[in-house]
């Protein structure tokens, strides 16, 4: 956009839509939420780290490290979630197969609760993120999760206990997307109110 005979620039990606859910396992009163190597945060650290490599560099290529950093430090705690990529499927039908596939839940759409919708990477794609709730219990997993290991993924389920739950949101030795952090709030005010005291 001209503005003062000078152009303006802005970056902008397209992407899909997503979906993210919290899952609380009533079983053992936690909640099921995934950890997964992140290649944008991995980057982010290495330039934190040795912002050397990325001074004068060619955009097309990116310098090998004598040290590189662990990949611990790319990994981070999110929702279950994925993008809206299915022609045909509504918005529950994709949470109910990412929770299937990425923890090994089998939950139904009527098991959903839909708790909102936002945007999400405003800085760059401006997508929408719908966000639901799911119970599930011990009897409801058939599978360890995981993700797709042929799309790249490579999935750990972990459990947060309900009573550490705000603990680790706020715990910045955890690194976690905001909507952990959201859902979790989300939860003790909604939720944690009515569930029956030990």
């Amino acid at each position: 956009f001209p503005q003062n005979g000078t152009k303006k620039f802005w970056d902008f990606m397209r992407t899909h839509d997503s979906v993210s859910i919290l899952i609380f396992n009533t079983s053992r009163q936690c909640f099921v939420v995934v950890k997964q190597f992140r290649p944008a945060v991995y980057m982010c650290e290495v330039e934190r780290h040795h912002p050397q490599v990325f001074q004068n560099q060619d955009k097309e290529s990116i310098p090998s490290l004598e040290n590189p950093l662990p990949a611990v430090v790319g990994v981070t705690y999110e929702l279950c979630a994925g993008i809206v990529d299915k022609p045909g499927l509504s918005l529950e039908e994709i949470a109910c197969e990412e929770v299937l596939e990425e923890c090994g839940y089998r939950v139904s759409i009527a098991d959903l609760r839909r708790i909102t919708s936002y945007r999400s990477g405003v800085g760059v794609t401006g997508s929408r993120q719908t966000l639901f709730y799911a119970e599930v219990n011990d009897q409801m997993r058939t599978s360890g999760g995981g993700g797709q290991p042929e799309e790249g993924e490579l999935i750990e389920v972990v459990e947060i206990p309900l009573g550490e739950s705000m603990k680790f949101a706020y715990d910045e030795t955890f690194p976690k997307t905001m909507g952990v952090i959201f859902s979790f709030m989300w939860f003790h005010n909604n939720i944690a109110p009515k569930l029956p005291k030990k």
